[in-house]
């Protein structure tokens, strides 16, 4: 019955007509998020959690910026198959459902403001991801975990507030386990966020934060006209892009 009414459409020119509806849905949406990205970000102060959606229907198809799901892929790059993963500063939980729950066996993600956790609730919920309210400096989930992920966040945080968090991330990471994340590099012109605390000013000054917690540290960077991006792997153990860490991770599939 369903192939029949599949072939009824193909005949009825049904694949041109979703086409242009979609074509049409996508023009709607791409100019709807860019007015919510005028309204939140087109003056201070603004959010201090980014809605990814903007990313998604506005952002990448207007200005080419592929950064946000860099990010995502990167990350995933350290999940093992049926990891415990510890997100701190989720945000709007689109990471969580679109690039790390398709291989964690568990996920909890934290963020300090409940605007974002009632967001990711709504919008990303997925059967192995959990959203929590909490404050990382006091309030970081205890447990052990194969993979901290922390994401567009270490800048948010004073130097001084950055070594207690490192101390804080060790204790949690089980033996071998990875932290992974992303920051960004400051402009000349200064912090690209009101809320920033601290923006690092190169692959090294990044380093002098991981190096006294972990024997493996990696960072590495893409830099855009806009943005300069630093990603970081840390752990004790392997790290993505090792020799063996790629066996490992073909076994796991």
């Amino acid at each position: 019955m369903k192939q029949d009414i599949i072939r009824i459409l193909r005949a009825a020119g049904g694949r041109f007509i979703v086409r242009r509806i979609n074509r049409l849905t996508r023009s709607v949406a791409m100019f709807t998020h860019k007015v919510q990205y005028v309204i939140e970000w087109g003056i201070s102060p603004n959010p201090e959690w980014f809605d990814h959606f903007l990313d998604q229907y506005y952002l990448w198809p207007e200005f080419l910026t592929p950064w946000s799901w860099e990010r995502g892929v990167f990350s995933l790059l350290a999940i093992k198959q049926g990891a415990r993963v510890l997100e701190l500063c989720c945000g709007d939980g689109f990471n969580a459902q679109h690039f790390y729950a398709i291989r964690a066996g568990s996920i909890i993600s934290v963020d300090l403001d409940p605007d974002a956790i009632s967001f990711a609730n709504k919008n990303f919920h997925a059967k192995n991801v959990t959203y929590l309210t909490a404050d990382i400096r006091t309030q970081m989930p205890k447990g052990q975990f194969d993979n901290i992920v922390w994401d567009a966040a270490v800048e948010h945080f004073t130097e001084e507030e950055i070594g207690h968090l490192m101390t804080e991330i060790k204790s949690r990471l089980c033996e071998g386990g990875v932290l992974s994340g992303h920051t960004i590099v400051e402009q000349d012109h200064g912090k690209s966020h009101h809320e920033h605390e601290y923006e690092f000013t190169s692959k090294e000054d990044l380093m002098r934060f991981l190096n006294p917690f972990f024997r493996n540290v990696r960072v590495f960077e893409t830099i855009y006209p806009s943005r300069h991006n630093l990603y970081f792997f840390a752990s004790d153990g392997m790290l993505p892009f090792d020799e063996k860490w790629r066996f490992q991770l073909s076994q796991n599939h």
